[in-house]
């Protein structure tokens, strides 16, 4: 099977546990209006160009951006992003490091949002098993069968919990949270390993009321961890490289809001990332 990766992380240590090779996969459902990996939201390759040297030749504008616009630069500031890919010869990559990431780390599968190439993801998995420590970085938004698979088939889960109120979290991701909740309480009563993480957006996320609601949801699941993201103010650069605009429709310039004290009340250690 064939799946679709725009970046290959080698010796990450922010993934998971231990020293780890991060895949992430193209593709996502929600569109966060924070995100800051905008190459991973579309399933296919896409055509990015680096801001840094151009000459201003206008080559890549008449070809409008395509797989042409490449040859045609003389900057060589165009290029694919995103290479589909055999199982077996990612896996066969993968496995290259097996002595190092053996040694208490392993594989995570990232995104975009692995899920959205739940097949390939899971053929990839069957493929690891046994031989890698294997984890899924996810927003948690999938079926419920997809999802309730890619927990007898993965040892470790990064699952995000970003807005609790359904209707703030249609509007600033484009989906609703109600299948995130769902699987969130599955992966909870499961025997599975995981970690919940909470990412900082100012004025969206770090609320009094959903930092609350979160803290809650984890205290009631008897969840007692809970690693927080900052957000990154670099976010914007990337959508200049696809040609888009990074229009964020909250106060990107304001601090964050971290209410240390409302996990403390509710029994949750953090760490910041």
């Amino acid at each position: 099977m064939t799946g679709c990766v725009f970046s290959l992380e080698e010796f990450s240590i922010y993934d998971g546990p231990g020293i780890r090779t991060t895949v992430f996969l193209k593709g996502c459902p929600l569109r966060c209006s924070w995100c800051h990996n905008p190459e991973g939201q579309k399933r296919d390759i896409e055509i990015i160009k680096s801001p840094n040297g151009c000459i201003g030749c206008g080559n890549c504008i008449k070809t409008n951006f395509k797989k042409e616009s490449i040859k045609l630069c003389p900057q060589n500031l165009i290029r694919e992003c995103g290479e589909e890919i055999e199982s077996n010869a990612l896996c066969d990559k993968l496995l290259k490091n097996q002595n190092i990431l053996s040694m208490g780390g392993g594989v995570t599968f990232s995104g975009g949002e692995p899920f959205m190439q739940s097949e390939f993801l899971f053929e990839c998995l069957k493929k690891l098993k046994g031989k890698l420590h294997t984890a899924i970085q996810t927003s948690g938004y999938c079926d419920e069968k997809t999802f309730l698979k890619a927990l007898s088939l993965a040892d470790y889960f990064l699952y995000d919990l970003k807005i609790l109120d359904n209707n703030l979290h249609k509007k600033y991701t484009g989906v609703s949270n109600e299948k995130i909740i769902n699987n969130f309480l599955t992966l909870s009563k499961s025997k599975v390993d995981f970690v919940v993480r909470v990412p900082l957006i100012p004025g969206v996320t770090d609320t009094k009321e959903n930092i609350t609601k979160i803290s809650k949801l984890l205290n009631d699941n008897n969840i007692k961890y809970a690693e927080l993201m900052s957000y990154n103010k670099m976010a914007g650069g990337k959508y200049k490289m696809l040609q888009r605009e990074y229009t964020p429709d909250f106060d990107d310039t304001k601090d964050i809001f971290i209410h240390s004290d409302i996990f403390e009340k509710y029994d949750i250690k953090t760490v910041i990332l």
